[in-house]
């Protein structure tokens, strides 16, 4: 069995292959793998022709993120011992895997790992997507060193550092194979967002640790499939948030963060439509409409610990938003 397949998933991405497969193929020691979903570009034709020895998976159709990477991993299962899984829009760095996978052999407690993660466009600050490390509220709401809600931080080098934090990010995550496959990936029904987040508490659940390696640094762009400010975006993050909470949260605990959540986000939704952006507002109501329609088919998830204890959420904020937005909490040290 080999050490790792650092593993890219594609959709309709071949302008951001064209910019960062560069320095991946430069800087990388391990295969290099792309799942593609069925892209209608020329992705596919671009990869054959000037990337030969990067293997191709083309799958039947777009899966998302969550469907592509489960989809494309069972190709591969059982032949390594980790996965990088990282997006198409990602500039890595000198030794940025042989460090991650040096880590995780010599932690092996540990299901994920995440480097510093940095703006391409910006390399002196921080990433919306993971950041400095990632957490969770007691609400569920994610939140992460270098960037609280969406207030990005510059990179002072305070976040060099190694911890424990509650999920690692998707852009650019390193995880046990035998555990991502044993937990049965991520949960297909996301198709995107938070799934990474899911799989991390499932992790958690299961007695596994989470950590982010503040050594190794990554510079990912970020929105090159789905724009930030996209109602689906917002839709996605939200539909797929309550099935998270509800699938790793006790029956009382999901009915007290609901009230909350719902709470906040129908404010948000009247909000939007006082400010003329009715497509925002619908986003909110339809992910709850959705939510609530295909709960009775959500399990819950039960972990088998094989003896390990659950490892509890590392997030000391109740609501980052209260802190951000009313408290006006705009860093990760002031939280």
């Amino acid at each position: 069995m080999k050490a790792c397949a650092i593993v890219i998933l594609n959709y309709n991405g071949e302008e951001m292959l064209k910019t960062f497969l560069p320095s991946v193929c430069t800087h990388s020691s391990y295969d290099v793998w792309v799942i593609d979903n069925a892209s209608t570009d020329s992705s596919v034709d671009f990869l054959k022709e000037k990337y030969p020895r990067i293997r191709l998976i083309e799958l039947s159709g777009n899966f998302g993120y969550a469907g592509g990477y489960n989809s494309g991993l069972a190709y591969i299962r059982g032949e390594y011992n980790y996965y990088i899984l990282l997006n198409s829009d990602v500039e890595v760095t000198a030794g940025w895997d042989s460090l991650l996978i040096e880590w995780m052999e010599s932690h092996p407690d540990y299901a994920a790992l995440q480097p510093k993660i940095l703006s391409w466009k910006q390399k002196s600050l921080f990433d919306h997507a993971g950041a400095g490390g990632g957490f969770l509220d007691a609400y569920g709401y994610p939140y992460c060193r270098g960037r609280v809600w969406d207030s990005i931080e510059e990179d002072l080098g305070n976040y060099n550092d190694s911890i424990d934090v509650d999920w690692a990010s998707g852009a650019c995550m390193v995880v046990n194979a035998t555990v991502f496959h044993e937990l049965s990936g991520f949960d297909s029904a996301f198709f995107a967002h938070m799934e990474e987040i899911d799989l991390c508490w499932r992790m958690r659940k299961s007695g596994w640790k989470i950590a982010y390696e503040g050594s190794v640094e990554v510079y990912h762009l970020g929105g090159a499939t789905l724009d930030r400010a996209s109602p689906k975006k917002m839709y996605l993050n939200i539909r797929n948030s309550l099935s998270m909470i509800y699938k790793n949260e006790t029956s009382p605990g999901f009915t007290r963060i609901f009230l909350v959540k719902s709470l906040l986000e129908h404010l948000a939704a009247l909000s939007f439509v006082i400010q003329g952006k009715k497509e925002f507002s619908k986003a909110v109501l339809d992910a709850y409409r959705d939510f609530k329609s295909k709960k009775s088919s959500i399990e819950k998830f039960q972990p088998e610990t094989d003896g390990r204890v659950e490892v509890k959420r590392k997030g000391k904020v109740a609501l980052v938003f209260w802190n951000w937005k009313i408290l006006g909490k705009k860093s990760y040290d002031q939280l």
